[in-house]
């Protein structure tokens, strides 16, 4: 087993802060959590960090942002939310993060199958920026209602297709 924290910091400080409390793997934000805006990080701080993690030898994963919404109803915040998880994964891909932690969202009342209609193809335009090292990983929600993948009684509830 290993311990780690979602540190603070970004590409810039999040593994030295995560030594600093010995942890074995980090979890960052390639962001800010606060803000639509993705930040176009300097090749020379992305270098600087796949140094580092090589130096340091811990796993590192990125979170998406919060915000994002792949099962969302309203085209603005899904089309945010697909460009931020493609800026997100192609981050994770140049710092050769182990992979990207995302949530998928709500459907905000427009049902399951509206959702899986939008989330699907949202996911396939993500996984095509992943490589062979730099996985999607798909987070649980807690939540209620419209909260896609809080549980598998949703997927399980679905025809299997031929």
């Amino acid at each position: 087993m290993l311990f780690g924290a979602h540190c603070s910091g970004g590409v810039k400080k999040a593994l030295d802060n995560g030594a600093a409390m010995g942890a074995e793997v980090v979890q960052l934000f390639a962001q800010s959590p606060r803000t639509w805006r993705f930040p176009e990080h300097d090749p020379a701080d992305l270098e600087a960090f796949r140094l580092r993690r090589e130096e340091a030898g811990v796993p590192v994963l990125i979170h998406a942002l919060y915000l994002v919404n792949l099962a969302a109803p309203d085209d603005a915040i899904y089309s945010k939310s697909v460009a931020t998880m493609r800026s997100t994964v192609d981050a994770g891909c140049a710092i050769e993060a182990d992979g990207v932690v995302f949530h998928v969202g709500s459907h905000l009342g427009a049902g399951f199958e509206t959702a899986l209609a939008r989330v699907v193809p949202a996911v396939e335009q993500v996984l095509e920026r992943c490589n062979e090292h730099t996985w999607l990983l798909m987070e649980n929600s807690a939540g209620t209602g419209g909260t896609m993948g809080r549980s598998t009684r949703a997927i399980s509830s679905r025809p299997a297709s031929t």
